[in-house]
């Protein structure tokens, strides 16, 4: 099921360099330049952070990995206590659909990460997924991540 997504809009630093926008980014702890999937990113993150108490240190922005012989990058990986993968957010711009061909998109990334969770949002919406057997099991919210 795709959520309606209540974000609140958190406050940013942002700079400015050579005419383009740059966002602080809470988990590299630098700044990125300010795309509109960048946006919705850090928004995502930070409602993570702040709404579900997600530690940004068990958190990991860009991960690259290999995908069918691929270099793949995913926008956010979250992983519980012990290292190993929560779940796998992919981001889209705003002006994106989010859509079950999307979220199975995510989950292919996902194949090579084994995440208990798949979720995807544009910023407006999000779909959060249990993988269960291979399968997406849609979720009604955010899961709490293991204290």
């Amino acid at each position: 099921m795709i959520q309606g997504l209540n974000i609140p809009q958190y406050e940013h630093q942002i700079q400015k360099v050579a005419d383009k926008l740059y966002i602080y980014d809470l988990v590299r702890k630098k700044y990125i330049l300010l795309s509109p999937e960048e946006w919705v990113r850090q928004q995502f993150i930070r409602w993570l952070i702040e709404e579900y108490q997600y530690p940004k240190n068990l958190m990991q922005v860009e991960k690259g990995h290999n995908y069918q012989s691929r270099q793949k990058r995913t926008d956010l990986v979250i992983y519980n206590r012990l290292g190993m993968p929560f779940m796998l957010v992919e981001c889209k711009a705003m002006n994106i659909t989010i859509s079950e061909k999307t979220l199975e998109q995510a989950a292919i990334y996902n194949k090579t990460l084994q995440a208990q969770y798949v979720t995807i949002t544009n910023g407006l919406c999000y779909a959060v997924c249990l993988v269960n057997e291979g399968k997406l099991v849609f979720l009604d919210k955010i899961p709490a991540i293991e204290q």
